[in-house]
Formats: structure tokens, sequence, C-alpha cells
């Protein structure tokens, strides 16, 4: 990622939430008051230390309290370039942990620490599902020090993909031949979705290509992969609409080379994250008629469809690694901050 701090340049357009996340994600830097959460309370340090509660490690240690959806996957901090860290799911070291990180989905379902909690350690909710997505959990208030998520106003943003610069401008680039105009892979269907509504127009003034459980046809990812790839579009559609809910629904077909239609959030959220010439808004058209109109007008004229990818000059998409890349992120920033701070209401901030 790029260095912390540093002005994010390059030409043809800005992306001013990039620069942010950057310098957040690389934590060298305080967040800006103004994008700091309201229900953040900042408090002194406590002075009654214990003497079993020594921060003495000299590694930073985050403790991952369960795995999220029991999925394990590995602890090292090595491919995000960080040291010093230790990542572990030991509770033993539960009075040696610098921060302990808490998966909401599974708060609940995992018994959370009954022991004081020693002056130095910041527990995490880290969450990457939309608030639609999550239930709300009681007695939650003053719990948690930091937050890390998709949301951008999070103590550790950590949206589903990132856009890194490339140490040289690309002069040239080739995208998959495509075979296939318009695809779409859904499992999650309610006839009262957003997406749901739109695709139920849209698909009366064109054919697409469509493979899912929702259809009947699942795919592993290597059959995805290959099928998005052939697609000169992709319906990029969140199952829920909420503020930074941007999915690997949108990175993933960048990464394949296929220009996303996007039905989300504003055009404005999309644009904090990446180029705005990069997708294709559904709102950006009355109705789902002229945008298909636009649709098979850059079907038959190759030139403005290459426009859409003119970032790959500059750019290459990574996707996030979720509860390990928040594990060593989450490190970092308790490294290089040490003050106390604690949310006095995670509801009231992720759902208002």
């Amino acid at each position: 990622l790029i260095s912390p701090c540093k002005k994010f340049e390059h030409p043809g357009f800005t992306l001013p939430a990039l620069t942010f996340y950057q310098e957040r994600v690389n934590i060298s830097c305080q967040c800006a008051n103004t994008s700091c959460p309201s229900d953040l309370q900042v408090t002194p340090t406590p002075t009654d230390v214990k003497k079993n509660q020594v921060d003495t490690r000299p590694d930073t240690i985050v403790l991952l309290w369960m795995w999220p959806f029991g999925s394990k996957h590995p602890l090292s901090c090595d491919e995000f370039n960080i040291t010093g860290c230790h990542v572990t799911v030991d509770k033993s070291v539960y009075h040696q942990a610098h921060g302990v990180l808490f998966h909401h989905r599974d708060i609940g379902n995992t018994a959370m620490p009954t022991e004081p909690r020693p002056w130095f350690q910041k527990w995490i909710w880290f969450n990457m599902e939309s608030p639609g997505n999550s239930g709300k959990i009681p007695n939650l208030d003053n719990s948690f020090n930091l937050t890390s998520g998709f949301r951008l106003d999070a103590s550790m943003p950590m949206p589903y993909g990132s856009m890194e610069q490339l140490p040289s401008v690309k002069e040239s680039f080739e995208l998959p031949t495509k075979t296939r105009l318009i695809c779409w892979v859904v499992s999650n269907w309610h006839e009262r979705l957003e997406r749901v509504k739109y695709f139920t127009e849209l698909k009366q003034y064109i054919n697409l290509t469509l493979y899912g459980r929702a259809f009947g046809k699942p795919l592993n990812d290597h059959d995805y992969e290959n099928l998005v790839s052939s697609c000169k579009f992709y319906l990029s559609f969140e199952n829920s609409i909420y503020k930074d809910y941007i999915t690997e629904k949108l990175y993933r077909p960048m990464m394949l080379g296929t220009l996303p239609v996007v039905l989300g959030p504003p055009r404005e959220n999309y644009e904090r994250l990446v180029p705005p010439n990069s997708f294709i808004h559904v709102n950006d058209f009355p109705s789902p008629k002229e945008l298909v109109d636009r649709l098979l007008y850059l079907d038959k004229n190759d030139n403005e469809y290459l426009k859409y990818f003119e970032w790959r000059k500059w750019f290459t998409v990574t996707r996030a690694k979720f509860a390990q890349e928040a594990c060593c992120r989450a490190c970092v920033y308790i490294r290089n901050n040490k003050g106390y701070q604690v949310f006095a209401s995670i509801n009231k901030w992720y759902w208002g």
C-alpha cells in the first residue's frame, strides 16, 4: 500500500477516501475528528494497574477470541509486511493480550471473557456483514474500544477490496476474451430485495446469463472466474443497501477484467473506493431500459467500453483477507495508538 499520510496522486481521477483508507489501515496517522464515530469516547488511561496485568511482551499480541463462522485461517501477518505482531487463538494468553478481537456474528455462540480486563487491553468489534444481515446484541454498550469492518468510519476500516498503485504506469492491458454480454451469479433471493426488483424489470429488455443457487446452477470458484471473465458486464448487485457496504461483488469482476454494473449505496460512496469510470451505476439511468441501451451501445463500441478499464494502467485490485487482515491491522493500530477509548454504543453507531 502507499506510504501513510502521503498524498495519493494519479492521472485522471481522485479518490478522496482511498487516501484516507490507506492512511488508516497503515495506521501511521490519526483519523480526522470529523471521520471518527460520534459514539467514541476518549478517556484517560487507567492508573490502577494490577501486578498480573503488566504490558511486558516484546511483540504486540492480538487474541482472536473465536474463529469467524468457525472458519480457520492463517494467523501470520507476514503477507501484509507486518512484523512484531503475534496473533493467536490461545485463550491462556488473555492477560497478556494487547487486543482481543470478537466477531459479531459469533458473539452469543462463544462465551465472552469473564475475567477482569487488563488495563492495556483493547477489545475490538469486528463485522463484515451489513446491518440488515447482522442482528443487534443487547448489553454491548461500553464493551469495545475499537471497531473493524467495511465501514469507512470504523477505527480500522477494511473494505472488501482495495486498489493498490502499480510501481510504474502500465502502458497497455489486455482483457479476457468476451463471449457473453451480461452475467449474474446470485444465491440469496427474496422478492423484497431491491436487486431482485430491478432484475425483474431489467430482464424484460435483454437476455442475461444467469447462474447461482437462485437459478439452480451453483458454481465453484474456478467456474465462477471462468464465467465472469467471459462476460462484458456483470451485475454487481448488493443484497442490502447501506453506507459503505460494497462487497466482493464489485471487486471480483474488476479483478477478472469485467465491467461491474452496480446496485448499492450511491455512486459517491463507490467513488470513495474505486475510480468513477471503473463501474456503471444503475442510478445513473432513469430506468432499466435506459441502462440496457447504454450497455448495448458499449457492446458495439469497443473504444468506449475500454475507457472503463483505463484505471488498469495505474492500479491493481486486491481482496481483503477478513479476520486475518483485521487481526494484523489491529495489531499495528494498537501498537501505534496507546490512548484509551471506548464505544458508548455499538448498536447506535452501526444500526442507528
